[in-house]
């Protein structure tokens, strides 16, 4: 089948969820955007974002709240501070966009810093119970809970973080926004089910690919942002342009992270890279690649189990463009970001949205 025939067939496969039908680029990478868009002066989104967010860390450990030391200590272990707090960032920056497009507020409101909390509390459980099922070893440039203190205890200490998030969202007292977050749970497990799976036909596989990274990331992402939407405004389009903004910039950012594991050192990245193919998964820079290199096929079946599999399936994606048309899409998707978060009324918080969207591409960890 022709690259064109599978890209065809991905669009009308994924019609609203996966528009992708011209993300085959030749020109080379350009930014989302150059300059602020509000006339106000424009601050570094991470720096604007964190106005919101002084003691986030601290506030999820009185969160966890547990009598039993090697319990706390386990579940506070990657709330060092380390971390990017991607999620936190784009949700406070979310929320304050929303409440100025409807009435001008420029305040967050304690609800909607408490849904960037239960965010980043979801996503660590995630990563706690990921690197029990990947038998990782190291993250954010330590060792893994799993392997200091066994995989039985760190299934259970992703489980308390889980339910702790669960304890904060109910708190909120919005059974709407609970049924949001509520389906970023859902995600999160069917996703780790599709990453478990894998599709002979090259079609499927690609679209299974992208529903994968859907629900395993940007889940989280877009439906924090629909979240602080609701909780600030009670306009339907604008939770749609929230969720919509989260879903593409999340899918972006996953893609990227794809690329990362084959260009990227361990160092750098904090884990060990080329992690997805010792894993058997197949990820956006390797399904380009075997439009190049069919032979990749065989390999991607049996999940890069054969002796020198790895090593070979890395060498057939640094040779060909796939690394580049990954990054194209990503693209695609921040372009896609831009246009729904433009919608809303100018501010500070919008353009430091916009500008994050740039730094998705940009990042090199």
């Amino acid at each position: 089948m022709s690259y064109f025939s599978l890209v065809k067939s991905l669009t009308s496969a994924f019609p609203n969820m996966y528009s992708i039908s011209r993300f085959h680029h030749v020109t080379p990478a350009v930014c989302c955007c150059s300059k602020t868009r509000s006339g106000e002066k424009y601050t570094d989104p991470f720096n604007l974002g964190w106005r919101d967010l002084k003691g986030l860390y601290e506030d999820i450990r009185k969160e966890l709240f547990i009598s039993t030391t090697e319990l706390k200590e386990m579940c506070e272990y990657y709330f060092d501070g380390k971390g990017k707090a991607f999620r936190p960032i784009i949700v406070v920056l979310m929320a304050r966009a929303c409440n100025i497009h409807h009435n001008n507020s420029r305040n967050v409101q304690a609800s909607q810093r408490a849904i960037a909390l239960i965010a980043e509390m979801i996503h660590t459980a995630s990563l706690v119970h990921d690197d029990v099922i990947d038998d990782a070893s190291s993250r954010r440039g330590k060792h893994t809970v799993n392997k200091i203190w066994g995989e039985k205890k760190a299934v259970l200490a992703g489980d308390l973080i889980l339910s702790a998030a669960s304890i904060a969202l109910a708190r909120i007292g919005n059974t709407t926004v609970v049924s949001i977050l509520t389906q970023v749970i859902e995600d999160l497990v069917r996703g780790e089910f599709l990453q478990l799976g894998s599709k002979e036909n090259e079609n499927e596989r690609f679209a299974h690919y992208l529903e994968k990274t859907f629900k395993k990331t940007a889940s989280l992402i877009a439906n924090s942002c629909k979240a602080v939407s609701v909780l600030g405004c009670p306009d339907p389009v604008v939770h749609e342009i929230a969720y919509q903004y989260g879903k593409n910039v999340g899918l972006a950012f996953q893609l990227i992270d794809d690329v990362l594991d084959f260009t990227s050192c361990s160092d750098r990245m904090g884990k060990p890279t080329s992690a997805d193919l010792k894993l058997g998964l197949a990820t956006g820079p390797v399904l380009f690649a075997c439009q190049q290199f069919p032979e990749m096929n065989a390999m991607i079946m049996r999940r890069f189990s054969s002796p020198g599999d790895v090593d070979r399936a890395r060498q057939y994606v640094l040779q060909s463009d796939g690394v580049q048309q990954t990054t194209y899409l990503a693209q695609r998707y921040c372009r896609e970001a831009v246009r729904e978060i433009s919608k809303l009324r100018p501010s500070p918080e919008r353009d430091a949205l916009i500008q994050l969207s740039e730094i998705v591409l940009t990042r090199d960890k």
